[in-house]
């Protein structure tokens, strides 16, 4: 069993940064493929972006690519997501998860239902 604690939310002006982190205890955290999702007000939790078990391989929603990068430190049970240039539409709940599942191909991991642990949350608001 895989907890799963996010840190770093906040509120931002557009064209800003923030940084979440996510610390994992429970389980052994490089078996993980580790996800960010969102979730907006009255909209559907959605994928941000995964990181493979080493860290080698990463995948991105077209809205946040080439603003967000995804990282992970192995050593330290941690996974991060840096959000540069922020806007409006970022604002959302932010969500780690964690799956130990394999499969194969750049959709593979982008469903929130690939996924068995998830955090409790940490909010991100971008003003304009």
């Amino acid at each position: 069993q895989v907890q799963l604690v996010e840190s770093g939310g906040g509120s931002v002006q557009a064209g800003g940064s923030l940084r979440l982190s996510c610390a994992a205890s429970g389980g052994t955290f490089s078996s993980y493929v580790m996800g960010w999702f969102r979730q907006a007000p009255g909209k559907e939790r959605e994928f941000v972006a995964r990181i493979s078990r080493a860290g080698g391989i990463t995948d991105y929603a077209l809205s946040v690519k080439g603003r967000f990068t995804i990282s992970r430190d192995n050593a330290k049970n941690t996974v991060f997501l840096q959000m540069n240039s922020l806007k409006p539409d970022d604002t959302a709940v932010y969500y780690c998860a964690a799956t130990d599942s394999h499969c194969s191909g750049s959709d593979c991991y982008a469903g929130p239902s690939r996924y068995d642990y998830w955090g409790q949350g940490t909010q991100v608001t971008v003003s304009s």
